[in-house]
């Protein structure tokens, strides 16, 4: 897979710019992970979690990358319930 499978056909403009910069990293592994998670929850998401998808993607790809994978620790104020989904959603080996 190398990009979206979900159109942002009904998706509000602030939808639309996160799932763009979800599949728009910089570095395949993080456009994998959160672009697949963006495709399948960004319709779904409160408005809290979106304000804390935006500052899960304030953190630079190696160090969220790390964190996802488990060999670093990101501060409390990034972390929460909804990187736990991100750590938690499914992602086959063949993907990355």
């Amino acid at each position: 897979m190398t990009g979206t499978t979900r159109s942002s056909s009904g998706l509000d403009d602030r939808r639309k710019r996160l799932l763009f910069r979800c599949w728009h990293r910089g570095t395949r592994e993080m456009d994998l992970i959160l672009g697949r998670f963006a495709d399948a929850e960004i319709g779904n998401l409160s408005e809290a979690e979106l304000d804390q998808l935006e500052i899960l993607l304030e953190v630079n790809d190696p160090d969220l990358y790390a964190a996802i994978t488990g060999d670093k620790v990101l501060p409390p104020a990034v972390t929460g319930a909804l990187f736990a989904r991100i750590k938690a959603f499914p992602i086959t080996d063949g993907d990355l």
